[in-house]
C-alpha cells in the first residue's frame, strides 16, 4: 500500500510540474518585440500582441523581424519599446 501511495504521489508531482510548464508562453507585439511570460494573460486585441506556446521560435528567415525583450514579472506588454502595465 505504501508503494502504491508513493507511485500516486510521484505521478501527481509530475503532473503538477508539467501543468506549470504548460502555463508559460512567448508573447510578441506588432513591432517584433518578444518576451517570455510565466502566466498566460488575456491580452486585449488593441494591445496588438500574439501569444505563442513556450517552445515557439521564429524562423531563420524572420531573424531581422523579431528580437527578445526582457521578461517582466509585472502584468503588461511591450509597445514601441516601452513596457506598459495593465
Amino acid at each position: 500500500m505504501k508503494k502504491f501511495a508513493k507511485i500516486i504521489l510521484g505521478c501527481a508531482g509530475a503532473l503538477a510540474l508539467s501543468a506549470s510548464a504548460a502555463s508559460a508562453a512567448v508573447v510578441c507585439n506588432e513591432d517584433g518585440d518578444c518576451w517570455r511570460t510565466k502566466t498566460k494573460y488575456d491580452y486585449k486585441p488593441e494591445f496588438g500582441v500574439r501569444v505563442y506556446s513556450d517552445d515557439w521560435r521564429w524562423d531563420d528567415s524572420e531573424k531581422d523581424r523579431y528580437r527578445w525583450r526582457e521578461a517582466r514579472e509585472e502584468r503588461g506588454y511591450w509597445s514601441k519599446g516601452v513596457w506598459i502595465d495593465f
